[in-house]
This record gives structure tokens, sequence and C-alpha cells, in this order.
């Protein structure tokens, strides 16, 4: 089988994961890629409500922005930092839990912003 499409097949089957959209946080990346690269993150074996959990979620995330931002060029180590850390947070506001929050607010010493608005009735 041509490695080609093997490599392509692969890329596939990782793309049918649970949630994608991880690089919208590139902003000078994606400005200039119409098609920024993504990694899915499946979770649904976890609980994440449950600090051991949300432990394991970060590290799959932070594993797959690792993967995603390599994917790209960057000119010094710091913008692929940047990178990584963006995706991350990224992603933690997506999952929307409390616990996973936790686990990168310990991390970087900082709050992940909330995706809730509250509704005027």
């Amino acid at each position: 089988m041509n490695t080609s499409t093997l490599s392509t097949g692969l890329r596939g089957l990782i793309a049918t994961a649970i949630f994608g959209a991880l690089a919208s946080s590139f902003s000078a990346v994606s400005a200039a890629d119409p098609n920024p690269a993504s990694v899915n993150v499946k979770f649904a074996d976890l609980n994440t409500a449950s600090p051991s959990g949300a432990l394991v979620l970060y590290g799959r995330i932070r594993a797959a922005a690792q993967d995603v931002c390599s994917y790209y060029w960057f000119h010094t180590d710091a913008d692929e930092a940047r990178c990584v850390r963006g995706a991350i947070a990224n992603a933690v506001t997506k999952v929307n839990q409390p616990a996973l929050s936790a686990v990168y607010n310990t991390k970087y010493k900082i709050s992940v912003a909330s995706p809730l608005v509250s509704q005027s009735r």
C-alpha cells in the first residue's frame, strides 16, 4: 500500500473523533492558511468532572495541541509555545468543565475564559 495513502487515511481517522477545531486559536497562522490543522480528542471514556479524569483529558489535549502546532513552522520556540498554549486554552474553553478548567488554571496560573453567557429574560 502506498505510504501516502496510508498517512492520509490515518489523518482522516484521527479527525473523526469527539471535537475538533483546536486550531481556531491560531490567529496569525489561520490567516495564512484557510484550512488550519486540527486534531480531535476523544474523552467519552473519562469522567471529566473528577480531578483525575480532568487531568487525563488535559494531557490528551496538550498532546494534541503539540501535534497540531508541530504542523506549522515557527520563527521561534516562543511562537510555537504560544500556539500550543492557545490551542489548549481553546479546547479547555470548548469542553467547559470546571475540573478541566481548574487543571488548566493550575498549570498556567491564569483562568481560561468561560464560554457561558448569562441570558437576560
